[in-house]
């Protein structure tokens, strides 16, 4: 069973990795806009990225529940997503069944928080807050934890204090952070954007989102 969950958990970071990649920003095509298999996702999702941009990563659409169409959309495909692998997964395991259904529920609820309590995102998700204030809005796909980032080698970092102390963004002792940190700068290291694209606070000094064509 814990095998399982593990599995699951590893997994679902996958997902998150891919869907937010491929379906929420969609993928680029010279001379036409982007292509996405659920353009009404890829339509949310940017015009999130427009939002927080403007208020220093807060949304409001969170405090209006279903009731405002991009929660309503995003609480509808996490549900699907959950149903789908809860579903394949059962037969054969049904600690990775599970795990989906948690890293469902945990997805919303971290993405939700982030866009209400941008300090807290800031200091316990920090690639997240990366992906939307950097310069590189095309990198650190994951939300809940940066572990696909560092796989694909996608986690663009835009300055000190927005790193997190360990590639696997969860509170380690020291000891055990630095040899993550050792083992990550051999195999998986992390980019930085370029200093001259920068703020003082790691923050871009103009707006730079990605024309989409929607």
């Amino acid at each position: 069973m814990l095998r399982g969950f593990i599995a699951g958990l590893v997994v679902a970071n996958a997902f998150e990795w891919v869907a937010h990649k491929y379906v929420l920003h969609g993928t680029h095509r010279k001379g036409k806009p982007r292509f996405s298999p659920l353009p009404t996702s890829m339509k949310s999702h940017w015009e999130h990225h427009k939002v927080v941009r403007k208020v220093n990563f807060y949304d409001d659409a969170y405090t209006q529940g279903l009731s405002h169409w991009r929660t309503e959309n995003e609480v509808i495909s996490v549900c699907i997503a959950a149903g789908v692998f809860g579903a394949a997964f059962y037969p054969f395991s049904k600690g990775m069944a599970l795990a989906a259904c948690y890293s469902a529920c945990n997805y919303y609820y971290t993405h939700r928080r982030a866009h209400l309590e941008p300090e807290w995102a800031r200091k316990k998700i920090p690639w997240h807050y990366d992906h939307h204030m950097n310069s590189n809005q095309d990198a650190n796909w994951c939300v809940t934890k940066p572990w696909f980032d560092y796989v694909m080698g996608t986690r663009v970092i835009s300055s000190s204090a927005l790193q997190e102390s360990n590639p696997l963004g969860i509170p380690l002792p020291t000891i055990l952070s630095d040899r993550l940190n050792q083992f990550s700068k051999r195999y998986l290291p992390a980019r930085w954007v370029a200093v001259e694209n920068q703020t003082p606070d790691g923050l871009e000094v103009e707006e730079s989102c990605v024309k989409t064509g929607i």
